[in-house]
């Protein structure tokens, strides 16, 4: 009897033990597994994965479940990821990845079918990178989202059977021949810039009779009835064309004035201080960002933020003040929660090397002890925006203004201060 009592806790202890060991083993293979994925790449130094920190709180753009067993997201766009990734990659170890995002780096070479086709895989994004070769046929069929845009992938897209697909984009890359009707259903710009593409939702595929040829003098007939046929519809095309345009040109001049007139009346009659919304103002300073420009945020050496110009211009703003010429400043929440403030320069006029220099400058301002040290910058023609950290204590001027309420206060009597504050 006695024996039976001991023989209990110790199967359960040794079940308990069991299982804990299983978890680090799963753990530890994911740790080896992507050490040697940056490994087989170069990198900055913002990549700051090594085996002396935990993988799941600390490694930048890492997470980890909720039982901390597994890694299910890596998300490092604009990172600095250089190079080609091997067919036979470590990162197609990790069994529980649910979202692949590396977008926005560098990196080149074929893209191994061997990390798409990870059955756990649900949203892959690896736009704005240089890959090349045949678009991968074996893809998880799990997959929700898929956006190989802005690469250089050639040849025919392969049939995919992906009955969960929700988003699809391939655009701007060198694809040719007909989109397969597993996936003609997704719009227009899903597929946009591959000019050898053809097929629903873009240009219908030109097809050859498989006749025998003509014989050169009804060819010759066939070709000037073709091109008499041709320049009498040109003409037509043109003059109907022409005056569509002309006519559409009239009504956006008008739709233009109407809504400069109504803006401004809106403007006249909304009080001051409430001009703006917290959504226009998230908005607003993402309207001089041209598309091709919106990933090319630079960060600072030392700075842990992980996100792109995308995610800060999805974030919600609340303006903190303006100036004459710091322009305005913002304070802006990500979606990570992550809390910024956003400067932006709008009358600053000035050449790309000479700001880049003045950021130099100010960066190195930024690492005295009682400096608020700029993070990042933006910079193009039309907006340029500074990001620093969110400070909770309040701006200096309001703390000035406490100061000096009991200054006041002290110096006259007590009621001064609550008039004052």
């Amino acid at each position: 009897m006695e024996f039976q009592l001991f023989i209990v806790p110790f199967l359960l202890l040794t079940f308990i033990s069991s299982l804990l060991n299983l978890t680090l083993a799963d753990l530890n293979s994911d740790r080896k597994a992507l050490l040697e994925f940056s490994s087989t790449l170069q990198h900055t130094s913002r990549l700051n994965w090594n085996n002396s920190t935990p993988i799941c709180t600390s490694w930048i753009g890492i997470t980890c479940n909720q039982n901390e067993t597994n890694v299910i997201s890596i998300h490092l766009p604009g990172i600095g990821l250089k190079g080609t990734v091997p067919n036979n990659s470590s990162l197609r170890k990790l069994d529980s990845l649910k979202i692949l995002s590396l977008h926005s780096n560098e990196l080149s070479g074929n893209l191994p079918s061997s990390i798409l086709s990870i059955p756990s895989l649900q949203y892959i994004n690896l736009q704005h990178n240089n890959f090349t070769g045949l678009v991968p046929s074996f893809i998880s069929t799990k997959l929700i989202a898929l956006d190989l845009s802005f690469n250089s992938f050639f040849g025919a897209i392969p049939v995919f059977n992906l009955s969960r697909l929700k988003y699809l984009n391939l655009s701007y890359n060198n694809l040719n021949g007909s989109i397969p009707f597993s996936i003609n259903q997704f719009p227009y710009t899903s597929f946009v810039g591959n000019s050898l593409l053809c097929g629903k939702p873009l240009n219908h595929c030109s097809t050859i009779s498989p006749s025998s040829s003509p014989s050169p003098s009804t060819t010759q007939n066939r070709n000037a009835t073709t091109s008499k046929k041709f320049f009498g519809v040109a003409s037509i095309l043109a003059f109907a064309i022409g005056g569509i345009a002309f006519l559409s040109l009239i009504v956006l001049v008008i739709f233009v004035c109407c809504l400069k007139k109504r803006r401004s009346k809106r403007s006249n009659d909304i009080p001051k201080g409430k001009a703006e919304t917290e959504d226009s103002i998230s908005k607003s300073f993402g309207s001089g960002v041209m598309e091709a420009e919106r990933n090319k945020l630079f960060f600072f050496e030392g700075c842990s933020y992980c996100f792109d110009l995308e995610d800060l211009l999805k974030a919600s703003a609340e303006v903190l003040g303006k100036g004459s010429y710091g322009g305005t400043t913002y304070r802006a929440t990500l979606e990570e929660g992550i809390t910024v403030v956003v400067k932006r320069l709008r009358e600053v006029v000035v050449g790309m090397k000479e700001f880049e220099q003045q950021m130099e400058v100010v960066g190195r301002i930024g690492r005295h002890s009682n400096v608020i040290p700029l993070r990042a910058y933006y910079y193009s023609k039309n907006e340029k925006l500074l990001v620093y950290d969110y400070m909770h204590g309040g701006s200096l001027f309001s703390s000035l203004h406490v100061f000096l309420a009991i200054y006041l206060g002290l110096r006259h009597n007590h009621n001064s201060i609550a008039i004052w504050i």
